[in-house]
């Protein structure tokens, strides 16, 4: 009797440790480098790559209203291993750059048929520039969620998950309620809170390169061996196209964005990496890692 009850609970432990998520399984540090608002113009799109073939991002979020969607998609899809986010888009944030909705949403734009600036409002912008201060009405912003998730599923077919720009999903109860709907309507659930996913410790980024540098190294060695981390930066180019995007409170894009560029393509950045054995992973990793 006590062999049979020994070997149930064998049996049971077994099957416990099977079903546990793999990092809590493993010893090994992971790390998800995530590049967002790929789309969103030429530089982002380069830089993006570039942080994936020469560096250590594994995971880029793409923006399916902006004017360099078409390239970005030709880019993704000669890079098959890059994991592909699809990023809900419902603002417009920069002064000399805009775009608007993929369907018909009157109650989503402004006079001009953009997005508003911001979601929240923000004295920055001026009154009457966010989304939240306007008559939305829900079945326009459904429309437009579905429409962004079938535009990106259908010219990219690695899509793993999906995230919200600005927090285009947290503003009200309604909306959050539909976002969740789709997510799971369209199998892209990977939520990194059920992976028990940290956030990278990073105590600030620093304005000079060495600054970037030095911190995000720091970072990389408070990491601990069994857990996992999340990193999101921006990466761009400091090209003239660039320098002239900007808003109210962020007109240095292009060299704060081309820094996250040199930072994820950091030999030093590498060398660390794989000094501490940290892992790269992506968020469609969290699925399969073993």
């Amino acid at each position: 009797m006590i062999m049979k009850r020994l070997t149930l609970l064998y049996l049971i432990l077994c099957l416990v440790y099977i079903l546990l998520p793999a990092q809590i399984q493993s010893d090994d540090i992971h790390l998800i480098i995530r590049g967002d608002d790929i789309g969103f113009s030429h530089g982002a799109n380069v830089a993006c790559i570039k942080s994936y073939q020469e560096g250590i991002m594994r995971t880029v979020e793409l923006m399916a209203p902006c004017p360099w969607f078409p390239e970005a998609v030709k880019l993704l899809n000669e890079n098959p291993g890059l994991d592909v986010g699809i990023h809900i888009t419902i603002t417009s944030e920069w002064e000399n750059l805009k775009w608007g909705p993929l369907t018909c949403a009157p109650s989503l734009t402004d006079d001009n048929g953009y997005f508003y600036p911001m979601i929240w409002p923000n004295e920055r912008f001026g009154p009457d520039q966010a989304l939240k201060e306007q008559k939305w009405k829900i079945e326009e912003i459904e429309q437009e969620m579905r429409a962004q998730i079938e535009m990106i599923k259908k010219h990219i077919s690695h899509v793993s998950h999906i995230s919200c720009h600005m927090g285009c999903s947290n503003w009200d109860p309604e909306v959050r309620e539909v976002f969740n709907k789709l997510v799971k309507e369209y199998k892209l659930d990977i939520n990194t809170n059920d992976y028990g996913v940290e956030r990278f410790p990073l105590k600030e980024k620093g304005e000079t390169f060495e600054e970037r540098i030095n911190n995000f190294i720091e970072g990389l060695n408070q990491l601990e061996p069994g857990k996992i981390y999340l990193y999101i930066e921006h990466p761009a180019t400091a090209t003239p196209e660039i320098e002239a995007i900007g808003h109210s409170g962020y007109y240095g894009v292009a060299v704060d964005r081309d820094l996250v560029t040199k930072t994820f393509t950091s030999e030093k950045v590498k060398e660390v990496i794989k000094k501490k054995n940290i892992k790269l992973i992506s968020y469609k990793d969290l699925l399969t890692d073993k």
